[in-house]
């Protein structure tokens, strides 16, 4: 089954190029994955339905040292009333304890626009 090298994606035998990256399909047996990047090293450590918050928390865990990484599944083919997609962020799983003490610590912090309480 030909993989584009570039994005990862299967297509069926026939294809030739990747109608998204515009890459020349390679062999399966030839496109090796990264162990990093196989699904069995990343677990969900938050999810929302906006992804400005996503990739906010993701630029913050990446400035912490814990490397993440977004997984959005929202269909912009057809837009409806309401958001009803999830938009992931996932870490290495030997980081997940850290990246959810720190996504803990990142929420709680107070809003610096917003007025202390008397």
């Amino acid at each position: 089954m030909p993989v584009c090298p570039n994005c990862g994606y299967e297509y069926v035998k026939g294809m030739t190029f990747c109608p998204d990256c515009h890459e020349a399909l390679v062999d399966e047996n030839i496109f090796l994955k990264p162990e990093d990047w196989t699904e069995e090293n990343w677990e969900v450590v938050y999810t929302s339905n906006e992804e400005y918050e996503i990739n906010m928390l993701k630029d913050n865990l990446e400035g912490a040292g814990i490397k993440a990484t977004m997984l959005s599944q929202k269909d912009r083919n057809f837009p409806s009333p309401g958001d009803f997609s999830i938009v992931k962020l996932l870490v290495k799983k030997d980081d997940v304890q850290d990246a959810l003490n720190f996504i803990q610590s990142y929420l709680n912090q107070p809003d610096k626009d917003e007025p202390e309480a008397e």
